[in-house]
């Protein structure tokens, strides 16, 4: 296949991953606006309708907002790639006196440097104009930046080694590189997962003991009778930064540990924490996570091999301005088309995922006898989270990871 055939069907396939996104997008927005007089049935006893119609701004104006970071993101990659610059920044490295693998490394930072300061005034218009605008912006200018700079440096931390011993394997063992590559990369996923709760999350945040009390009785009462050991209950600040509201499991076997958001606590009855909890154990006990993270490994191990054939292919490279086909190239290449190319499995994904959200509410309506108070739970945090209550059956088909609150709720009240 031919240089400009390849460029040809990358920008078909792109084009059609673009305008799919655009009409899916713009088809939820006129379904929340031609549902907006009122909530759904089964919330009107629990939602004002001054609430309501609220949530249905807060989500026109980040549907909006999406729309537009979205379109300059995409503009700024098809410039990229029709303009030749990928191959003439990768030119440009090429010829500075130092080893090959640090050439590589420094474009992937460079490329990651670019695509974050096009970015970052979208995040900040995010943060605080549209969060702000209605009331979930808690975060300070100068927090941002010292948010911004902390994951930076964390970062060149992690990536600098691990880019190292990529290249290494890349250019040194030989047409089977991808298999260890696939094992690096693999170990260092598990590492970060046992290492983040315990040395990079408390760089950004406050984890504090849950004081002792009712609440922390039921919770540990729980996990005794479901024989789900935890390392311990934390309560963070996540006041700090947003006014949303979430809790989550972190690490794993019985290193385990509950997160509790402080402005959860806040928000939600004892017996509705404890079940949101629930759940999240249903989702450690069905092994929903383990099989996320197989699915992840997975993928990983196939893209390191369709990599090892890009780079037998040097009409691939040239077809997007490079001179030859190049480790780090090879890399960059594969992320830019695998966005377009996996759009068709989305959907696949989305339902799978629901499934597992459905299965764990099951689980969570068994452990606490009952279901009105993971019902109770959902509705508080959807109300506060501004959720959208009423999002077009095909656009929650294709992108929603959890059901839509009505349908959620509809499955739990048959239990």
């Amino acid at each position: 296949m031919k240089a400009q055939t390849i460029l040809i069907i990358y920008l078909l396939v792109f084009a059609a991953d673009f305008l799919w996104e655009r009409f899916l997008t713009l088809l939820n927005m006129r379904y929340v606006r031609s549902h907006g007089k009122k909530p759904p049935e089964p919330l009107s006893r629990h939602i004002t309708l001054k609430l309501f119609s609220r949530s249905v701004d807060y989500t026109l104006e980040r549907s909006r907002f999406g729309l537009i970071s979205s379109t300059v993101t995409a503009l700024f990659i098809l410039l990229m790639i029709l303009s030749g610059w990928l191959g003439q920044l990768d030119r440009l490295i090429q010829a500075l006196p130092i080893i090959s693998s640090l050439k590589s490394i420094l474009y992937i930072y460079l490329i990651s440097l670019i695509f974050s300061l096009i970015s970052l005034p979208f995040s900040l218009h995010s943060q605080f104009i549209i969060e702000e605008r209605y009331g979930f912006n808690r975060m300070t200018l100068k927090l941002f930046f010292i948010d911004l700079l902390k994951s930076l440096v964390i970062s060149l931390i992690l990536f600098t080694p691990l880019l190292f011993v990529l290249f290494w394997f890349m250019e040194e063992t030989g047409t089977w590189w991808w298999l260890w590559a696939f094992g690096l990369i693999a170990i260092f996923q598990i590492v970060v997962i046992f290492i983040y709760p315990t040395l990079i999350a408390p760089l950004f945040n406050k984890f504090l003991p849950l004081k002792e009390g009712s609440l922390k009785e039921r919770i540990i009462g729980l996990t005794e009778a479901e024989n789900f050991p935890i390392k311990g209950v934390y309560v963070v600040d996540g006041s700090k930064r947003s006014g949303h509201s979430n809790a989550y499991f972190t690490g794993f076997g019985r290193s385990k540990r509950i997160v509790l958001f402080d402005t959860l606590m806040e928000k939600l009855k004892e017996k509705q924490i404890t079940a949101v909890l629930a759940h999240e154990i249903g989702h450690q006990k069905k092994h929903h996570v383990l099989i996320h993270l197989i699915i992840s490994m997975i993928s990983l191990l196939i893209g390191l091999w369709l990599i090892s054939l890009l780079l037998t292919y040097d009409p691939f490279f040239t077809a997007f301005g490079f001179a030859a086909a190049g480790n780090h190239s090879a890399l960059v290449l594969f992320l830019f088309f695998s966005s377009p190319f996996t759009f068709l499995l989305k959907p696949l994904f989305s339902a799978w995922s629901r499934s597992h959200e459905y299965a764990a509410d099951r689980f969570a309506a068994r452990a606490m006898d009952e279901s009105e108070s993971l019902q109770g739970a959902l509705i508080n945090m959807s109300r506060d989270n501004l959720s959208n209550l009423t999002p077009h059956p095909l656009y929650s088909f294709y992108h929603y990871s959890h059901p839509a609150l009505v349908e959620r709720l509809a499955a739990l009240r048959k239990l």
